[in-house]
């Protein structure tokens, strides 16, 4: 029988208890990984292992993948009308806001957030996008199209049927909303895999799924690794789409897979180098206050982060020196802590990851400007670091890092910074700063990006569609646009009386 994950949070912000399975989910029940292995689950402001969860295999992928296809051809599917899937979102939404704090809590603990950002953002957005799904429900329809008078030819929008989705560490109930939503709306199934690193609030979030009345087998979450379970799901001859936020990569892999197994519909939500483009005729200090959010967000694991800030030359000087005192002002700490901004890397692995583009940086002769160490003795701690003299060959130029590492680049004109900008295998998002409107419309009109800001960085939204172009993806989350990505056309044409 799988184990209950009991926890109490005893801190200056927030005081709760919080007490869950941490088996499977499975056909609406909890139970064992099918080997009856666990993951250790790390706090990584300690470094200190907080309890085990369940280990999914390919075998346990198996059992999902058959509860799911019941489900979808018996009470799920085109069994439950769009008002019905509607209820159950709002149901969901309701029980979520309910349970906001202690969902917050669960992202901090695991993921190294603060506790102040996961209430803030990620809970609040998370509700918010169910919520927003809930009310396209009921609104998925096709067309009728005029051919004669003899014959009646209409498309229905129909649920795809079982989807596998794989969701990321870095946003782990944000990304688990952003799928959910939209292929529960549309009528599909799920077989969901979060990330081994971050795995509690999906598991919560079973128990709310349950408590809201989804039929057995609608929704399944298996925690386990991407080599097991992540293929699994991918070469599945019995999933018919996979959507995927996470690494280029490893969405690579995903998409490889999907094709050379039953050639399923995939969705594909990648990494990113962003740049964030300050003209000379920018509000200076809010050019400043916003590249900070643009980069340091969520500790710089942000596939949108601006990592690549372009100063124009005339400010520069005077940018980098109040980027650097906004910079220093930021409170790297414990997740709990009241003013904390930046809590610690999601893992060891991440947090030796990054040291080693900061020591890239170093090697390949850009400079250190402000911090590249590690702040304190224990967790997966980073200071804030800014990089200058820098050159476009470098790895920290071109490489998403996903950490709090920003290179400051100067440029002379409009001209030389788009072609900057522009020079990058990526293309999820970019932001430009200037005064004038016509100036900034037209950067971010030719910039290589799905989703270009004026004035602004990293603002997101449950009704605006994201997603990349070049190598960050494939199709977009969020909006009525990923509603597309879990329904199937059919056309239907109806002889009214033509003889053969």
């Amino acid at each position: 029988m799988a184990s209950v994950f009991t926890h109490e949070f005893n801190t200056p912000i927030y005081k709760g208890k919080t007490s869950f399975n941490t088996g499977l989910y499975i056909n609406g029940k909890f139970v064992e990984g099918s080997d009856k292995t666990t993951i250790d689950v790390v706090n990584p402001a300690t470094g200190k292992v907080v309890t085990k969860v369940a280990e999914a295999t390919s075998k346990d992928v198996d059992i999902a993948v058959a509860a799911a296809h019941k489900a979808f051809e018996t009470t799920w599917g085109l069994n439950m009308g769009g008002a019905g899937r509607s209820r159950l979102l709002a149901k969901l939404a309701q029980l979520m806001e309910e349970h906001q704090q202690e969902l917050a809590a669960l992202e901090a603990l695991d993921n190294g957030k603060t506790f102040t950002w996961a209430m803030d953002l990620d809970t609040t957005f998370a509700i918010d996008t169910i919520r927003y799904y809930a009310g396209w429900a009921d609104k998925i329809h096709g067309q009728v199209q005029e051919t004669d008078e003899k014959k009646l030819s209409y498309t229905r929008h129909e649920p795809i049927g079982v989807v596998g989705q794989i969701i990321p560490w870095n946003f782990p109930l944000l990304m688990m909303s952003w799928k959910l939503g939209p292929a529960l709306a549309t009528g599909n199934c799920i077989i969901m895999k979060p990330s081994e690193f971050t795995p509690l609030t999906a598991i919560r979030m079973c128990e709310l799924i349950h408590e809201a009345g989804f039929p057995p087998g609608t929704f399944n979450l298996l925690t386990g690794y991407g080599h097991t379970v992540g293929a699994a799901i991918s070469g599945h001859m019995k999933i018919d789409k996979v959507a995927f936020t996470g690494s280029t990569l490893v969405g690579r892999k995903i998409m490889e897979a999907a094709a050379k197994s039953n050639l399923k519909d995939i969705t594909l939500e990648l990494g990113g180098k962003s740049p964030n483009i300050i003209f000379d005729d920018a509000d200076l200090d809010q050019a400043v206050n916003w590249a900070a959010h643009g980069i340091y967000w969520n500790h710089g694991q942000a596939c949108c982060a601006g990592s690549r800030i372009f100063v124009q030359s005339g400010i520069y000087d005077d940018f980098l020196a109040k980027f650097t005192e906004k910079t220093r002002s930021l409170k790297v700490g414990d997740p709990f802590d009241v003013d904390s901004y930046q809590g610690p890397q999601v893992s060891k692995i991440q947090y030796d990851r990054i040291m080693d583009y900061i020591q890239s940086g170093k090697d390949q002769g850009a400079t250190v400007h402000l911090g590249g160490d590690r702040n304190g003795t224990e967790g997966f701690y980073i200071n804030p670091t800014i990089f200058t003299d820098t050159t476009p060959d470098m790895k920290i130029v071109q490489e998403e890092i996903f950490g709090p590492v920003g290179v400051v680049i100067k440029f002379e004109d409009d001209e030389d910074v788009i072609r900057q900008a522009n020079d990058t295998v990526f293309g999820l998002a970019a932001a430009v700063f200037s005064q004038n409107i016509n100036r900034a419309l037209n950067t971010a009109h030719r910039l290589k990006a799905g989703t270009a800001w004026v004035n602004c960085v990293n603002q997101l939204h449950s009704n605006v569609p994201f997603g990349g172009f070049k190598q960050s993806g494939i199709g977009r989350e969020l909006g009525e646009y990923a509603l597309h990505n879990y329904t199937a056309i059919k056309s239907v044409q109806v002889n009214l009386g033509h003889i053969m």
